[in-house]
């Protein structure tokens, strides 16, 4: 197989692969959104609850910018890892690699989804279910949608040793945050990234930077 095959057949796998993560994302949050109201849970098992909530900030619920400098700081690093993809596939790298990094960007693409058009194309979701396209309009302008969570995982549940301090009492939740399947995607991608493929990740930096790399292709 020649080069230009190889590279389409890459590049095809990687956008297979993203397409289906966001419909699988996009399609959970539309579930929840149009069956839930804010803040309602559903019981699964004792450790595994759907449990709606929305978000205007990062992952697992973090708040840390604005929302609109927040949705535009998304787009441009997606944009980033985008180009990034496109260089993998061009390259010499496993590909393992290329679909964790394919991971990263369909997660960052699913959550920035939520942040540019859910306030456009829902209503709110307090004390009510959502409707899509709703002829009073949305909840709120572009790129300031909130992100629908729905995953709650509460594996360890118990209070603190009165002893302790600072924290003697207080009610001990593992593990308290609620996020989606975008924000999972990029946990995923993220640890897997790091556990196996580091070196060839140097290396694409180092091509990034027109440097020679030593390093050989991970496994």
């Amino acid at each position: 197989m020649d080069q230009t095959s190889t590279i389409r057949r890459r590049g095809l796998l990687a956008g297979v692969f993203i397409v289906l993560l966001l419909l699988i994302d996009q399609w959970l949050k539309y579930v929840v959104k149009t069956n839930m109201m804010l803040g309602e849970s559903i019981r699964v098992t004792d450790w595994f609850y759907i449990y709606f909530i929305e978000n205007p900030g990062m992952a697992f619920g973090w708040e840390v910018f604005n929302k609109a400098f927040l949705s535009i700081f998304r787009i441009i690093a997606s944009g980033f890892i985008l180009w990034m993809i496109a260089k993998i596939s061009k390259g010499d790298y496993g590909v393992g690699f290329l679909l964790c990094i394919s991971a990263i960007f369909a997660g960052a693409i699913g959550n920035i989804i939520d942040s540019i058009f859910y306030g456009v194309i829902f209503d709110h979701s307090m004390g009510q279910v959502a409707t899509l396209f709703p002829e009073s309009g949305g909840y709120a302008g572009w790129l300031h949608g909130k992100v629908v969570d729905m995953f709650y995982f509460p594996l360890i549940e118990g209070r603190f040793p009165e002893w302790l301090p600072i924290w003697g009492g207080d009610e001990f939740i593992f593990f308290r945050p609620v996020f989606n399947f975008a924000d999972a995607c990029i946990s995923v991608g993220v640890f897997v990234l790091i556990l196996f493929y580091t070196k060839s990740f140097g290396r694409l930096l180092n091509s990034i930077e027109k440097k020679p790399s030593s390093d050989p292709q991970d496994a």
